[in-house]
């Protein structure tokens, strides 16, 4: 029998991130993690960490996508007192603290499996269809079976997770693994180092101008990669090269790559497209 308060759970399903099974908290403050309705068997991805006293609240979240969302019970007959504000606070520190803890036991797994899978794959070949499609080559990256396989490391050249690329282009990452801050290098710069979101952009850009290329995974990566290479690469001409998604709201590819251009001294490449495309 479940133990966890219904309106718990009702956040957890508004977040999309319902347990797939009983999730027992008990409200002691303890991180437990479970498996999300609609993820593998055998996956615990979510997790959540609950709190009974002195009114409930707790935080959740995903280890797959990295989000995360705090709880509390609301009280409309009796807000809490300054006393209970302040253990709430102290809570979810703790909470905060367990989470972060957790993340780097996830993560130290992640590092692990990546350099298993990493070891297995083979080098890929031009034939793979995602490749043909794309009209690029196969640049340091391996294949798995039908997957393109590719490693996501730090500045230290650590590898922390793995990226997969299947012949129809979807694309995911290992479970856990830590993206932010790490890239995929394309190339060894000399005088210049041109830094873009994906592999795709990554393999044309080098094609074309035979410049190093990182490949930063995702936009949102972009500012923590252009800061990391930085720190490496003090005195060399960074380019960055952004993805011009001029359909969406607030243009995320620009704003991000000028983000990241401006933060450290580089430049900005923005793609030009004609205003009727095929």
């Amino acid at each position: 029998m479940s133990h966890t308060p219904d309106h718990f759970r009702q956040a957890l399903a508004a977040a999309g991130l319902t347990p797939s099974g009983d999730l027992n908290l008990t409200g002691d403050g303890k991180l437990q993690r479970y498996r999300i309705e609609g993820d593998k068997a055998g996956s615990r991805n979510g997790w959540a960490v609950l709190y009974s006293h002195p009114v409930m609240a707790g935080a959740f979240g995903s280890w797959k996508t990295g989000e995360s969302h705090t709880w509390c019970e609301k009280r409309s007959d009796k807000p809490p007192t300054p006393a209970e504000r302040a253990e709430l606070q102290r809570q979810m520190k703790a909470a905060q603290a367990a989470r972060a803890t957790e993340l780097g036991n996830v993560q130290a797994s992640a590092r692990e499996r990546a350099a298993k899978l990493w070891a297995t794959a083979r080098p890929a070949t031009n034939a793979h269809p995602y490749l043909k499609k794309k009209q690029i080559g196969a640049y340091g990256i391996r294949q798995l079976r039908d997957m393109l396989v590719i490693a996501a490391r730090d500045v230290q050249g650590e590898l922390h997770t793995l990226q997969f690329i299947s012949p129809d282009g979807s694309k995911r990452f290992l479970t856990g693994g830590r993206i932010a801050g790490c890239y995929f290098a394309i190339g060894r710069p000399v005088d210049s180092l041109l830094l873009c979101e994906g592999l795709a952009t990554a393999s044309t850009l080098y094609q074309a101008t035979g410049r190093a290329v990182a490949v930063a995974f995702n936009c949102g990566n972009l500012l923590a990669v252009a800061k990391a290479l930085r720190g490496k690469f003090p005195a060399l001409r960074m380019i960055v090269c952004a993805d011009n998604d001029f359909q969406t709201p607030g243009n995320p590819g620009v704003t991000h790559a000028r983000a990241a251009a401006r933060a450290v001294g580089g430049y900005l490449a923005i793609p030009k497209f004609p205003e009727v495309r095929p």
